[in-house]
């Protein structure tokens, strides 16, 4: 396995975790549970950001820049879906 691939599992690994622990932040029933799952949220979002930050670094997560022609689109579809937004 190359350094690429083990950033990518990684990468993978923590937006997983994001997703399991902000759900547990949602689904907590009090305030101490919720404190611990959104402090725990949180860092692993910090780690994700600093994993995707290397990566794009090292051209291995390439990003586009949206045109403001695509960015009017999809405003105008999604507004069209919810009239009230």
């Amino acid at each position: 396995m190359n350094e690429k691939q083990i950033m990518e599992n990684l990468l993978l690994n923590l937006k997983g975790e994001c997703d399991l622990l902000m759900h547990g932040a949602v689904e907590s029933s009090t305030p101490n549970v919720h404190g611990a799952f959104t402090q725990a949220f949180n860092e692993t979002l910090a780690m994700q950001n600093e994993v995707y930050a290397k990566m794009a670094q090292k051209g291995w997560y390439p990003a586009e820049t949206a045109q403001p022609a695509q960015i009017s689109a999809v405003k105008q579809k999604y507004s069209q879906a919810n009239p009230n937004a």
